[in-house]
This record gives structure tokens, sequence and C-alpha cells, in this order.
């Protein structure tokens, strides 16, 4: 079974899982998509090389020409991909219709970040080669034109300066400045816009901006509608061009290259006549926008909908739980939400992980106040000083999903084994009650029979929502008769002396002081060679599912215990790994 990774992506108390698989289907889309470009730019290159047409041009532009045309053309395809993977709607269409698209390659939808990623950094390249020939091709142009210029290139350069002449060099005099006199056309104009647009929107989208300042990233995004605008008319200032077909067939090339000094109007070698291609870049991007188009009106068709608030919850731990309900909501273990608050911004959409399960008649998010944004939630709800606002004065919330993929791999084998470090445990709590709810609701048809749960935190106070959680399913579990069923092993790596010594006093009650669990917190890291030899032992000949969210370092850890206790008998125990790393 391949590697399968689910990313936990967090900003500012925002528990949001985004899958990332790392098996054979996630490298197949990557070849797949390097494989096009470096066929399209190869193509491309090749054509503008050998191409009749643009024999003149290449004799002042020489090979800068093909580099700027064939990153052109890349250009353009990955601009007509980079809306796609931010179309969650469609993205969920395509899951819920597509046969094809099950198991792991079903993954590689909400790797869908990741890909939008992979193909800006595509755009990125390819307009820096495209500026950069251009750069060249402005100076060859400019060059062509000085008294030094001589031969078949001066010749080809002086064309357009008599009536019943069109011209190849758009650069016209030898005295203006190269730059200046690029910014004076369209495609020079419209080419600063772009490149301006772009490194706007690439510098505000590093990891640095995201955490400081969401907000910043998220307006900043918003630019892309001037880059698109502009792309749309870049080509229309038509600087590259090429000899005309009806031309190609009275002017040979080939005969007629080397006697420019006899072109005439009538003759074997008539003067060769130019024209540039019609824009053709927002052929390649008109679908996508027009999805995106569709995209951003079914959210704010959704943003429409009444979402009732039946529930507010401010735990000590500076984390407010919310209860809502949406007619015709529905949702699986591990989705995920973008919540608005139109009193703080009317603009700004934001991820967070769904923790109620799809059986209850409510769904539920935990955030915590880690930014300006939930800061200012807390306050909307007067969750500041525990004192919460009455339900007929709470503000509005608009809400738009579910989406992501679920965690229903889970129940996919006869033993899980689900590990969460820190703030990596939010996906878990809707998994916990969902597993809860199967194993009450028809026992008998649920394959998987035993779940570990580890949870490793380093503050205390970080316990407190979800041990409440956890207190709630290990009851209901043990009165129904299924307390083997789920085995929590808490593991506290952070305490002060107070913490100590209050563990010591009370170390002898029946529940764990801190999370108020039969199953007393450990304190320290887990030995995963103890852990894992113990699962193995108790599980023999079993196909064990890891599931892990937290750091990558712990998933190296945790990879490296799943290879190494996993048996070479194909009877044997067997560990899959499946890693959810933020």
């Amino acid at each position: 079974m391949s590697g399968v990774a689910w990313g936990l992506c967090q900003k500012e108390g925002y528990h949001l899982v985004q899958p990332l698989d790392l098996g054979p289907p996630e490298l197949g889309t990557k070849l797949s998509w390097l494989g096009v470009n470096l066929s399209l730019f190869i193509d491309t290159f090749r054509w503008y090389e050998e191409e009749e047409s643009f024999f003149y041009t290449r004799v002042i532009l020489g090979s800068t020409l093909a580099w700027a045309r064939a990153s052109a053309l890349c250009l353009n395809f990955n601009c007509m991909l980079i809306l796609l993977p931010v179309s969650r709607n469609l993205i969920s269409f395509v899951r819920g219709t597509s046969t094809c698209c099950k198991g792991p390659w079903s993954r590689q939808l909400d790797k869908n970040l990741k890909f939008h990623k992979l193909v800006a950094c595509g755009i990125a390249v390819n307009a820096t080669i495209h500026t950069v020939a251009h750069l060249f091709n402005m100076e060859h142009f400019h060059l062509s034109q000085s008294e030094d210029a001589q031969g078949l290139v001066a010749a080809l350069s002086k064309l357009g300066n008599t009536p019943n002449e069109s011209y190849l060099n758009p650069v016209r005099t030898f005295h203006m400045n190269t730059i200046t006199e690029l910014l004076t056309t369209i495609a020079g104009f419209t080419g600063f816009v772009i490149s301006l647009a772009l490194i706007l929107i690439m510098t505000s989208s590093t990891e640095f901006i995201r955490q400081s300042s969401y907000e910043l990233f998220w307006y900043t995004h918003h630019v892309f509608i001037i880059f698109f605008i502009s792309l749309a008319i870049h080509g229309a200032g038509q600087i590259i061009r090429g000899q005309t077909p009806e031309s190609l067939l009275l002017h040979n090339v080939t005969l007629c290259r080397d006697f420019y000094v006899e072109w005439q109007a009538a003759g074997p070698c008539p003067v060769p006549q130019f024209s540039g291609k019609e824009p053709s870049a927002w052929k390649w991007f008109l679908g996508p926008v027009v999805v995106y188009a569709c995209e951003r009106i079914i959210r704010f068709w959704r943003f429409q909908q009444e979402v009732v608030i039946t529930k507010v919850v401010s735990h000590p731990s500076t984390v407010l739980e919310l209860h809502m309900k949406k007619r015709d909501f529905k949702m699986a273990p591990g989705q995920y939400i973008l919540l608005q608050c139109p009193a703080i911004s009317p603009l700004e959409w934001h991820p967070f992980t769904l923790t109620s399960a799809p059986q209850e008649d409510f769904f539920s998010v935990h955030i915590r106040a880690a930014g300006d944004w939930t800061e200012a939630l807390f306050k909307a709800f007067g969750a500041e000083g525990q004192v919460l606002q009455v339900p007929c004065s709470l503000p509005r919330l608009a809400v738009d999903g579910p989406f992501g993929a679920t965690l229903t791999d889970v129940f996919h084998y006869p033993v899980s084994v689900c590990i969460a470090a820190g703030i990596g445990v939010t996906p878990f709590a809707s998994l916990l009650k969902s597993i809860w709810y199967k194993c009450s609701e028809s026992p008998s048809q649920l394959k998987l029979s035993k779940v570990y749960f580890y949870w490793i935190c380093r503050d205390a106070q970080a316990f407190e929502w979800f041990a409440n959680l956890l207190v709630s399913l290990e009851t209901q579990m043990s009165e129904r008769g299924n307390a083997h069923f789920l085995s929590y092993h808490i593991f506290l790596t952070g305490w002060d002396e107070n913490q100590a010594i209050h563990i010591a006093l009370h170390w002898d009650e029946n529940t764990d002081v801190i999370t108020g669990l039969k199953q007393k917190t450990f304190y320290g890291r887990p030995n995963w060679n103890t852990e894992f030899k113990e699962i193995a032992y108790n599980h023999p000949s079993s196909s064990i599912g890891v599931f892990f969210c937290g750091p990558k370092a712990l998933s190296k850890t945790l990879q490296k215990m799943c290879h190494l206790y996993s048996s070479a008998d194909p009877q044997g125990v067997h560990f899959c790994y499946n890693n959810e790393s933020f």
C-alpha cells in the first residue's frame, strides 16, 4: 500500500486538513504536468527555430525568439491550470461523480493547494524566461537600427519606412532607450503589469506572510484579476511578427534572402510582408476563468444561506466551540468548512476542520484565538471574558463547504492506530465520534475491531477541550460494554514544578488529574519501539492502519517504525502508514 500524507494547515488557530499523497498517484500527477510542459516547450521551440515564416525574424533576434515563444506557450498552459485547483466546488463535483477518482487517486483531488503552488512555480519560471528573452529581443531590435548594422539585418530593420511596406522591427529609431521603447507598447506595458502582479502574488504567498498577516496574503492574491486581464490583451501589440502566408508564396526565402539589395515590388523577389499573430492567450484560460467565476457565484449563493448557531462554548484554553445548523449540510470525518463573519470582514473566508460527527444533527468547529481574525471572532461572540452573548445578539456567520477528502480509510482496517501531535488532534475529534456512532449503531457490520489513540501534547491546557470529548466517549463505550474497543494513550511533554506536585498528590485517584479519564496520562515522550512491538504482539496476522497528524520529524520516525515492525511474511502483521503532517 502506498504511503499517504495528510497535511494539517494551520493559520492563526485554523484547523484544516489537507491530504497529501506521497505515493505513485502524486508522482504520476507531477510527472504528467512536467511532461506536458517540457513537450510544449520543446515542440514550440523547435517550430520557431525551423518555421520558414519566421526566418527573417530569426535573422534579427536569433534563438531568443524561440525562447520567448516557447515559454509564452507554457505560460498560457499553466495559466489555464492555475484556477482549477482552487475551484473547490468543481473538485467536490468531480470527486462525487467520477468513478476513476477513488482510493489513492481520490486524494490527489485534495492535493489541490500543492498542485496550485506547483503550477504557480511553473508560471513564475516561464514568465521569467519569457521576460528575459524579450529584453534580449528588444535589445536586438534596437541594435539592428544602429549605424553599425549591416547586410540583411539592416535591410530588414528599414522595412516599413516607405509606403506599401510592413515593418518587421517594432523599434523604429536607434535614439530611444530600449526600456522606454518597450513600455510605450501594449505588450511592454501589460508585460510590466503582469510581472508586477505576479511578484506581489508570489511574495505575499510565502509561509512567513501567510502566518504573520493572512489578510495581506488574501487581499494581494486577488490581484490575479489584473493579472488575467493584462494577460488577455498582452499579445495585442504584436511585437513579434512573421512573414505572411501570401508573402511566402511570392517571396521564396531560400532564393531571395541573399538578394535583399534587389528586393522590389515587382520582380522575382518582391519586398516581404510581415504581420503579427492575433492574441491567443485568452483562449487558453477563458474556460477556467468561467469555471472560477461560477465558483465565486456559488460561494456568494452559499453566503446568502442561513446558518443557525445553536451552541457557543468558550473553553479556558482560548478555544471557541461553535455548533451550527444549515439546510442540506452533509459532511464526513476529516473534512473542513470555510467560515466568514461579515461583521469582521465581508470578503475573507477562513478554513476550519469539522469536529462533529456525520451522525450528529449539527456541525461544529473549534477555533483557537491565535491571530487578528480569530481574536476578532472571539470579541464578536463575547468570549473574551467567558460571558457569552445571548443568541439573538450573536454575529452572523456564512459557511461554505464541506470540502476535502474524508478519514474513512480508518474503517478499512481491522485495527487502526491514530496518532496526533499538538493541534494535529483536531481532525480526530470528528473521527472518534464517528467511530463511536458506528460501533453503537451497527457493530456487526464494522470491520474495525480495535482503535489505539495516541496524543502527544506539550501544554496541559490544550487537553481541556478535547479531554471533554474523550471522557464522554470513554463513559459511553463503558456503558455499552465496548470499553476495550478504544484505547487512549495521552502523553504530556511539558509541565512546570507546580503541575508536577499537583499530579503527584492526586496520582492515586481513579481518574487522571489532567484529562479526567480513567486511563492515566503519561509524562514524557512515548517509546515507539515499545508501543509498536506491543501492538504487533496483540494483533498477529493483522493489517494495521497507522494514521498520523503532526510534524514531519515525528512522521519520519513513525514511518520507520511501520517498516521495522511489519512482517516479511505475507501472513504476518503489516503496518500501513498514513501520514498527516502540517
